[in-house]
């Protein structure tokens, strides 16, 4: 693959030097001329000196041929700008932008970027992992659809404890594709499984019912005269 990579800052050079050595043809674009040296020095000429998001240099890169741009300067915008014109302008297949605010990641995707990462909101989910108060860690975002893989941990008192997954309703365009229990174990849920505390369960939802599905699956069972009563009033 023919592979451009746009920003040579400590993202960019290794990136650069794990691509080449899996044997990819590597274009590092840099507008730091200590930078671009650098990665001449210690990389081979794979390097080219200039703006990103200029489209000459862009044509100067050899954008029309290019299998995928990933974009890994230190300015958002920079990247959006690169992605898009290289999937606009020069109908490169794939575009890869580093986010450096999590807060921009749904402008790049409704923009068309293909790929978008976030150090920051890795970060965070593997905090969150560890922490009580969020009981809902988004895991991966799938392309195109507005669709999300999810992790929920279920806590003792939810009201779904003790329940049949088909005994639960979820949002629309929800399921719950995996449980792993306390040991580890990994099972796939059927009609009849039953949900019990401490399971992780990995589910499949669309962005915008993600806090309904973790009202659904952490919600505390509440007493009525019969008994338990869900969050659903069943």
């Amino acid at each position: 693959m023919y592979i451009i990579v746009v920003g040579g800052g400590k993202v960019g050079y290794y990136l650069a030097k794990e691509l080449v050595e899996e044997g990819h043809e590597v274009l590092v674009m840099e507008k730091d001329p200590v930078k671009a040296e650098r990665i001449a020095e210690e990389l081979g000429d794979i390097s080219l000196r200039g703006d990103g998001c200029e489209a000459s240099i862009m044509e100067m890169a050899g954008f029309g041929r290019a299998d995928m741009v990933i974009a890994v300067t230190g300015d958002d915008e920079d990247n959006l700008v690169v992605c898009q014109v290289a999937k606009a302008k020069f109908n490169v297949p794939r575009a890869v932008a580093r986010i450096n605010n999590p807060k921009n990641e749904e402008i790049f995707k409704k923009l068309g970027i293909d790929t978008t990462v976030s150090a920051t909101a890795a970060i965070l989910a593997q905090i969150e992992q560890e922490l009580p108060t969020h009981p809902l860690i988004p895991l991966l975002t799938l392309k195109g659809g507005g669709l999300e893989i999810v992790e929920v941990k279920v806590p003792e008192n939810s009201a779904v404890v003790g329940k049949r997954i088909s005994d639960i309703l979820l949002p629309q365009q929800s399921l719950i594709a995996l449980i792993v229990d306390e040991d580890g174990v990994p099972r796939v849920p059927k009609s009849d499984t039953v949900v019990r505390a401490g399971d992780e369960l990995m589910a499949v939802t669309r962005t915008e019912n993600e806090d309904a599905l973790r009202s659904v699956l952490t919600a505390h069972a509440t007493f009525g005269p019969y008994g338990p009563i869900d969050s659903q009033g069943r």
